[in-house]
């Protein structure tokens, strides 16, 4: 199988091809850095082209050949200078994909979304695929998440198997990337260099295990129903619990402190603003910290049922991490 992957420098994406090429598939890799890419991604199976989503020429050269593509790459951060970005990158870049896919008349699309397009939970209830129908999204990241979903499922209409995936918090070893962010902040938690929870810490999030999705993602290529989106989720715990099983699991007590929401809404906008005067990427934006202080509980029974989708214990998957946090500590030394 000849199968295309962009975004295969980030965190998940650098797994999966990885994975898809151990396992005997020619992977071909769009990206804008090779040397880079050269030095994440060094596997026979694995060809680099340099290219961009936003430029169909280097899409057309790339694709020709493929049977499938996973498309992964995507503007994953809390700002950008031009807020229009977020959807020229995720959502007109992926248009640029499936245009291609029709040219060279690719059927197989997987699209990687994230569980924050169904929105939050509301009084407690998880929520799944279809639980909320038109729900408020407080960033442009989701924002334009949501707008791709809606674009994929018209080319269903034209042909293209577009299938659509959904991860939460995903943690675990890999790439510190932004789209790691709980790995970084486990990391920095185990230091003592994070102090802070988000309001009393009994919010809760859905926490999944990077192998679950990778895994999850090649079942959804070969099982899911094309137009339809799947959670894949892990499991569901408050910031205090999270942390509580760090604690039982390295033996590290860190006293984590209260940071009341209208004070962390204070210095969201702070950093915005000075994010606005001198482009400096802002820690947190006042539509991240509403998000984070909400339920997000996620119900992943769909894709365990259709596509045979595992999840990892939540302790397990931490003593994992850690266990690779330490050899990266141990191998700086």
């Amino acid at each position: 199988m000849k199968i295309l992957i962009t975004g295969a420098t980030g965190y998940i994406g650098q797994k999966l091809a990885l994975k898809l090429a151990a396992s005997g598939n020619q992977v071909v890799i769009l990206v804008r850095n090779p040397v880079k890419a050269k030095k994440l991604l060094n596997h026979p199976q694995i060809t680099i082209f340099k290219g961009d989503i936003l430029d169909n020429s280097s899409i057309d050269n790339a694709l020709k050949g493929c049977n499938q593509v996973y498309h992964l790459a995507a503007l994953a951060s809390v700002w950008h200078k031009n807020p229009d970005t977020f959807h020229q990158i995720n959502v007109t870049g992926l248009q640029n994909i499936l245009n291609a896919c029709q040219k060279w008349q690719v059927k197989e699309v997987l699209f990687t979304s994230t569980a924050g397009v169904v929105g939050d939970s509301k009084d407690g209830q998880p929520v799944a695929e279809l639980t909320n129908l038109n729900p408020k999204l407080e960033t442009l990241y989701e924002n334009s998440k949501a707008a791709a979903e809606t674009l994929i499922k018209k080319y269903v209409k034209k042909g293209i198997r577009g299938i659509i995936v959904n991860p939460s918090r995903v943690y675990g070893p890999g790439l510190l990337t932004e789209s790691n962010g709980f790995t970084r902040l486990l990391q920095m938690y185990i230091h003592g260099n994070w102090k802070i929870k988000p309001g009393d810490g009994y919010s809760i999030g859905n926490y999944v295990y990077i192998d679950d999705v990778v895994n999850g993602m090649i079942m959804a290529m070969e099982k899911a129903k094309p137009g339809e989106r799947y959670l894949l989720g892990g499991i569901n715990a408050s910031y205090n619990a999270f942390f509580s099983l760090v604690n039982q699991l390295t033996g590290v007590k860190r006293k984590l402190y209260r940071f009341p929401l209208p004070l962390m809404l204070l210095l969201a906008h702070m950093q915005l603003l000075m994010a606005k005067m001198f482009g400096k990427q802002p820690l947190i934006t006042p539509s991240f910290v509403r998000k984070y202080n909400k339920n997000w509980i996620v119900n992943s029974a769909k894709a365990q049922s259709e596509l045979g989708y595992t999840i990892t214990p939540l302790a397990e998957g931490i003593k994992e991490t850690i266990s690779w946090l330490n050899g990266l500590e141990s191998h700086k030394q």
